[in-house]
């Protein structure tokens, strides 16, 4: 994905209205901001992909032509009182190249203190290997308790390998590619979308899985290949819907093309069912109070045409969803609270990261 930054003018209300959806920055200086999840306390906490690092760099699996290296820069963040971020875990490992880190991705809270972590990675256990010690956690699934006993600072602990899982698994039965990024609580466990996998995973009873998506054939002709050409499924964020089944989006590989993306439901034991079909490049959902289904789009015309995503609202049956608030530069994360929405953006770039705020 382009990385760059977007100017904000300023501009008086009697000289141009506030759109009813205008997006409110509420946190800024973030390191690739991914998912957001409130504590039972109400704070606002975000996993920060970072900046990557110097260390065990080897040649890239997305573009062998550059170096991928890893560093201790991901991290979590807590959005304070006026916007005011203070890194609560840092030292996690962030690996990739610049423009594209990958790291801690999606948090979802445990208990008042405490939270379980997805850090992502983008390849197999030998290219995890090969960073050497920093990349250790690269692919894991970590608790994390803010307050332990007895332990200066916060705690991270490794709860399962989902990469190991996808090399002896491998449920797709094509490449071992592991990137473990959203996250849900399940009964005994966890349920976890791995975009690398094209797989939404269990770690119940050492692991399993819950559904594989297909690929999505092509409409237009690519570099590599005549329409038709299956790109990857790449699901990105698992729900739990009111129904009690499984939501699930996909971002769709390249060409990323605009309209291929569905919101699956899915039934373990069951085949995937589409909830709605027709959006682009979705990276996250939430349902709100009311049962309705939020997504964001991190590209609304496909990342080949840029970032610049939006934020919708998803009908059961639609093939097109309804924008909410459009023209958000490379949005990622979505979190839902009382009749707002707090979705990131610049989330590919260091230091740029934001927060904003959307009324609903």
């Amino acid at each position: 994905m382009a990385a760059g930054s977007a100017g904000v003018s300023s501009v008086a209300a009697h000289e141009r209205p506030t759109p009813p959806h205008a997006p409110e920055v509420v946190a800024s200086g973030l390191n690739a901001p991914r998912q957001l999840a409130f504590s039972p306390g109400g704070a606002l906490y975000v996993a920060e992909a970072g900046t990557t690092g110097t260390s065990g760099c080897q040649p890239s699996p997305l573009d062998p032509t550059v170096q991928a290296c890893v560093g201790l820069t991901g991290s979590v963040a807590r959005v304070g009182h006026a916007g005011r971020v203070t890194r609560v875990v840092t030292g996690l490992p962030s690996a990739g190249t610049p423009t594209e880190p990958l790291g801690p991705a999606d948090l979802v809270f445990t208990g008042t203190h405490s939270f379980a972590l997805t850090i992502g990675l983008g390849g197999d256990p030998a290219y995890r290997t090969a960073f050497g010690p920093k990349g250790a956690r690269l692919g894991t699934l970590v608790r994390v308790d803010l307050m332990p006993r007895h332990h200066r600072g916060p705690r991270v602990t490794k709860l399962a390998d989902l990469t190991g899982y996808e090399a002896r698994v491998n449920p797709d039965g094509t490449d071992i590619d592991s990137n473990p990024v959203g996250l849900a609580r399940a009964r005994g466990g966890f349920v976890y979308a791995d975009a690398g996998a094209n797989a939404v995973n269990s770690t119940r009873h050492g692991g399993s899985t819950v559904a594989v998506l297909a690929p999505v054939p092509t409409t237009q002709p690519s570099p590599v290949g005549p329409p038709g050409f299956p790109a990857d499924a790449v699901p990105t964020d698992v729900v739990k819907g009111p129904d009690g089944a499984w939501y699930v989006s996909q971002l769709v590989g390249f060409p990323f093309e605009k309209g291929a993306s569905t919101i699956w439901r899915v039934v373990p034991g069951h085949a995937p069912t589409a909830y709605a079909t027709g959006l682009t490049n979705v990276t996250s959902l939430a349902f709100d109070h009311r049962g309705r289904l939020y997504a964001v789009e991190i590209a609304a015309d496909g990342l080949l045409s840029g970032p610049i995503g939006a934020l919708v609202r998803v009908r059961p049956g639609s093939t097109a969803p309804d924008v909410v608030a459009g023209g958000l530069f490379a949005p990622y994360g979505l979190a839902l609270r009382g009749h707002h929405a707090y979705v990131t953006t610049h989330s590919t770039e260091p230091g740029a990261g934001q927060v904003v705020k959307i009324d609903l």
